[in-house]
């Protein structure tokens, strides 16, 4: 059976994810937050274990305009939910309300938990639901008046990978780096290096991608767990997905950085991604750096000074990154920056740049 599927991603990111999706064979409809495609629970599963840089995907039971209680109830109990659901599944229901006439969260979730309820009491013959098997959480999004009722397939985000355990200072989320990597014009031929490497995001996103390995490869997904799935194609996707990584395609893949901290757990999650040996790290300053090979890409995530006492040194990084490609002439730069400042620091204007959000903070991606 095909459901509509929904990739949602973060402000910026839609037309990779359905870039991605193309790769993998699907047709995409790009929408503010998210990318629509057709597919069965299977390719649901292969969508998860393959996309990079979405956030969950999720399976569009129903959408319609809501302007009462009355409506929703009707919207959501029209839903066919045994044609998902087993008669023991376990439903929590979540809602976001955004400009519209129903703006309380927890009266449409009782509202929509209710229907659900009587929808499935009514198919199974029970007068209860016990909620003791898998679980199917319900995800409803209301915007100006319009509902989209939703069943998370993902379980964790997907940003979580597995390898990434400790944080540093600034996390920056897996999907948004593996976005900066797919974005940046590296194309695997030559080394790759961040001088502000902290924990190592960048730096095991860009070996993934570079290896063909797929970054739901090691964890499992909420999906799984669902009778109706068929087991051994879901099996023979993840055994596709192994064969098809090949570590030892790798570029040189580098990073440095000024803290030591910082170093030690990019070590330890370069060691979780099965990636030893295959990524060097050091402690080193960016300001002094000088790489044996100048025909490189250089990638970072620099600190952006969000407090005042910081930003004297943020500028210093700033002027140091120039520098850098000062000391490289044939190599290329591409950084993610919260602050306006950097090109005037920098020294240059960049060839091209983008909007996104690193969490809740507006950042320039730029490519020099």
């Amino acid at each position: 059976m095909n459901y509509t599927l929904i990739a949602t991603a973060a402000f910026g990111l839609e037309g990779i994810v359905k870039r991605e999706l193309s790769q993998l064979g699907y047709e995409g409809k790009t929408e503010n937050g998210f990318v629509r495609f057709e597919g069965s629970l299977e390719d649901a599963f292969r969508a998860n274990l393959w996309l990079r840089t979405a956030d969950r995907v999720l399976i569009l039971m129903a959408e319609g305009p809501v302007m009462t209680f009355e409506d929703l109830f009707r919207l959501v109990r029209g839903v066919a939910w045994q044609e998902l659901m087993p008669r023991d599944a376990a439903a929590p229901v979540s809602c976001k309300c955004a400009r519209s006439q129903l703006m309380s969260p927890s009266d449409c979730q009782a509202i929509a938990k209710k229907a659900l309820s009587e929808e499935l009491m009514a198919y199974y013959h029970m007068t209860w639901c016990s909620e003791s098997g898998p679980r199917y959480p319900v995800h409803i999004s209301i915007h100006q008046n319009q509902a989209r009722i939703m069943v998370d397939t993902s379980g964790d985000a997907l940003n979580k990978r597995g390898y990434r355990t400790w944080n540093g200072e600034a996390p920056l989320r897996e999907t948004l780096a593996a976005a900066m990597v797919m974005l940046s014009g590296w194309r695997n031929t030559t080394p790759l290096h961040d001088p502000c490497c902290g924990t190592g995001t960048l730096l095991i996103e860009s070996a993934f991608l570079a290896a063909d390995r797929a970054p739901g490869l090691t964890r499992s997904f909420l999906l799984e767990t669902w009778p109706k799935v068929d087991q051994k194609l879901l099996e023979r996707y993840r055994n596709e997905a192994k064969a098809a990584y090949k570590p030892d395609q790798l570029p040189p893949i580098s990073g440095s950085d000024i803290d030591p901290e910082a170093v030690e757990l990019c070590k330890r999650h370069i060691h979780q991604a099965g990636l030893d040996g295959r990524i060097e790290v050091s402690v080193a300053d960016l300001r002094n750096l000088q790489l044996p090979d100048g025909k490189v890409q250089f990638l970072a995530n620099p600190p952006y000074g969000e407090r005042l006492s910081d930003q004297k040194q943020c500028m210093s990084i700033y002027k140091g990154m120039r520098g850098l490609m000062d000391r490289h002439p044939q190599a290329h730069l591409a950084v993610l920056c919260g602050n306006p400042s950097f090109e005037r620091a920098f020294g240059r204007r960049a060839n091209k740049k983008r909007r996104f959000y690193n969490g809740r903070l507006e950042c320039d991606y730029m490519l020099f």
